[in-house]
């Protein structure tokens, strides 16, 4: 029978929606079961599922292997495109990755970006609209940050590399908002009214798995750094867009384990796309088992047979 793992948002992100406040979270929250809540942290709730050597996600070598194929043999570090502004006390990021440049925008600005990045020992690299690359050595010390969510709308001071080794970052980070702050692409965007694209926002280092093993049987996500984890593990994957219901419809209940990536997922895209559709499909035993997995460590399970506790009221939950 086939089992499905939910890898969630916060839970305060899911539950700030009211349609999923006082939808089918708030019964599997009320009727199902609560596991111990374990280590916050994206890539933490699918450790269980997903395993690979050292201590964190290396997205840009992942997510580079999913884009080009040729992340083996070098460090990898995200650079992508973003907007700040600054404010009376500080700096903060507004907008990232997706921010409507073209190829020919991208080709522009990694003209002029390159030198800086070659003086330093690295390469640059823009292919890609919303996702920007630094190639360094397989040896190099490569700055810790957090995603770009994480550090959205907040003072940016306090995510930059710290120490000796975070001041080359922090110079580049410097010296790369002054070149994207005269470019040329800006200019246009102002004349349109586009926000420009003035800062680089340095993130998930590192170097390709050497190994990476799974039980899943499949994956359904849209992200890149899960499609490259299911590549690297052998594990089938298919896009998110397919749709819930009719991948597994097409599994015909024989599918086994199952990740479902919702982590990017909020408000009626969570209710309506996911969760009813799974119920839906739980009550009529075309899923075994559905197990939630919050980004901020809270775990629920949920069995067909939950829905006759109906001693335990559902309540909108905060």
């Amino acid at each position: 029978m086939t089992e499905v793992f939910l890898l969630l948002p916060e839970w305060r992100r899911c539950v700030a929606s009211p349609c999923v406040a006082k939808g089918t979270l708030s019964r599997w929250s009320a009727q199902g079961d609560h596991g111990p809540d374990v280590d916050s942290g994206e890539y933490e709730a699918i450790r269980p599922l997903i395993q690979w050597p050292g201590p964190s996600m290396p997205v840009a070598a992942l997510t580079r292997q999913r884009d080009a194929g040729d992340a083996a043999g070098s460090s990898w570090l995200r650079a992508d495109p973003a907007h700040v502004r600054a404010d009376m006390a500080t700096a903060r990021m507004l907008a990232h990755g997706q921010l409507g440049l073209s190829q020919t925008d991208c080709e522009s600005i990694a003209r002029d970006l390159k030198p800086l990045f070659g003086d330093a020992g690295y390469e640059f690299d823009a292919k890609l609209p919303d996702r920007w690359y630094v190639r360094a050595s397989p040896d190099a010390r490569l700055p810790a940050a957090v995603p770009p969510d994480e550090a959205l709308g907040d003072d940016l001071k306090l995510h930059l590399p710290e120490g000796a080794d975070g001041r080359q970052w922090r110079q580049l980070f410097n010296e790369s908002q002054i070149i994207l702050h005269n470019h040329p692409v800006n200019a246009r965007r102002a004349r349109i009214g586009v926000v420009s694209v003035n800062s680089l926002w340095f993130w998930g280092g590192g170097r390709l798995p050497a190994w990476v093993r799974s039980d899943l049987q499949l994956v359904i996500s849209d992200r890149a750094q899960l499609q490259a984890l299911a590549d690297l593990a052998s594990v089938e994957r298919i896009p998110l867009a397919s749709g819930i219901e009719q991948v597994l419809n097409d599994a015909g209940g024989e599918k086994g384990s199952i990740l479902i990536d919702l982590f990017e997922a909020r408000g009626e895209q969570l209710e309506d796309q996911a969760f009813a559709v799974l119920d839906s499909l739980l009550r009529r035993g075309r899923i075994g088992r559905i197990q939630l997995l919050f980004a901020s460590g809270e775990r629920i399970q949920i069995r067909a047979g939950h829905r006759f506790r109906f001693w335990r009221r559902m309540r909108e939950l905060a």
